[in-house]
């Protein structure tokens, strides 16, 4: 039974990760029907963040009160219902209003299934559920180009999506048995302590922890957004190959996620949030030392590989730094501040660049592993403090 539902939450973290990266891929096809610009899915992008981050700090009550499984189910069942509405909407308006449904399921699912796998699973099914969220934001842009190559338009890639969405909810329906069997599963429920933001903020580390969070997503997004612009005005590689250069860095974190399964549990959840870090802090450097191109794949790759254990490996030691009761809370505020950095960080950059240049990307991303590197070591002494 444990095997076949962890294999139902791989296939909803999937499902989480298609719909994420669709956005980007069909715009330049959408923003012309939808009377809009070039930069108007930035717009649409933050609305979603914002109803994601409102879900993810009220998923600790919602779970509470109506259990992970039910939570996932509904929360799929919303991503499907914005994907279609997304499909046949004819106005700009009609999209962000779908939004509003799109970024508080994807919030919920996201908090109730991290902090689940983190309560009743070992650290490499951790590692392996954030591979799965690689390989669903990998195959959404290709499931558009499909549909766009073969001479349909950008809707009916919304409606693969929306079928693919529909047909997990329908899984997640058929599985609820095996959420009640798990076992301990439905009594850690109970014993769940509901913080208030307050309260939960207030627990030693946990403002260091979000600090990290905020750094970890901050580093993420702002690599992935603007390494090939980097490239470009920098480093005077053309745009085509910059590109599928900037591709490298999504390419080492799945690989990267893939492989610390393998690794998780023998070295423990620190021991993978510090490797990853010198993985990343080593690719960082070899972006700002390093003038030569190819160097500058290799520190893609590596930053994409640092990042990889680092996400699942502090969502996993959770219930570890705080404590079981209080995991729940503390992952849905954890996914809020994440949810922050992807929003703000990128966008932050955007400015600075615009201000003093594309050549400062290096030294933002090291102001990013720097402070992020301080504030996990500080919760490390809490944790000491707590087991002692």
């Amino acid at each position: 039974m444990t095997i076949l539902l962890i294999a139902v939450i791989y296939l909803a973290f999937i499902s989480l990760g298609l719909p994420d990266s669709l956005l980007g891929s069909a715009w330049p096809s959408m923003f012309e029907e939808m009377d809009s610009t070039i930069t108007g899915a930035g717009t649409l992008a933050m609305l979603i963040s914002a109803c994601t981050i409102v879900s993810s700090l009220a998923a600790d009550r919602v779970i509470h009160r109506f259990g992970t499984a039910r939570v996932t189910t509904v929360s799929v069942a919303m991503t499907a219902a914005a994907l279609f509405g997304f499909s046949f909407s004819t106005s700009y308006w009609q999209l962000v209003l779908w939004c509003i449904p799109y970024g508080l399921g994807a919030g919920a699912v996201d908090s109730a299934l991290n902090n689940y796998v983190a309560l009743h699973y070992s650290s490499r099914h951790m590692s392996w559920l954030h591979c799965m969220w690689g390989i669903g934001a990998t195959v959404g842009p290709m499931i558009m180009g499909l549909c766009l190559n073969s001479g349909s338009r950008w809707p009916a890639g919304y409606r693969v999506i929306g079928i693919i969405q529909i047909v997990l909810t329908v899984i997640l329906v058929f599985s609820m048995p095996l959420w009640k069997k798990e076992s301990g599963s439905a009594e850690d429920e109970k014993n769940r302590n509901v913080l208030s933001l307050r309260k939960a903020v207030s627990l030693p580390g946990a403002k260091e922890i979000l600090i990290a969070f905020f750094c970890y997503c901050g580093l993420e997004t702002s690599t992935g957004l603007w390494a090939a612009s980097w490239l470009v005005t920098v480093k005077g590689v053309s745009t085509a190959e910059a590109a599928s250069l900037a591709a490298l860095f999504y390419l080492g974190i799945t690989f990267g996620r893939g492989i610390s399964g393998f690794i998780a549990e023998k070295l423990g959840d620190q021991n993978m949030i510090r490797l990853g870090q010198g993985l990343a802090g080593v690719g960082v450097l070899i972006l700002l030392l390093v003038p030569d191109v190819t160097m500058a794949k290799i520190g893609l790759v590596m930053i994409g590989l640092g990042c990889a254990p680092i996400y699942p490996s502090i969502i996993h030691s959770t219930p570890d730094r705080f404590g079981k009761e209080n995991s729940q809370s503390l992952v849905g505020i954890q996914m809020a501040s994440a949810y922050l950095g992807s929003t703000f960080a990128p966008k932050i950059f955007g400015l600075i660049s615009d201000w003093a240049g594309m050549r400062w990307y290096p030294v933002y991303l090291v102001c990013f592993v720097l402070l992020m590197v301080v504030m996990t070591e500080i919760t490390v002494k809490y944790l000491k403090k707590r087991v002692a």
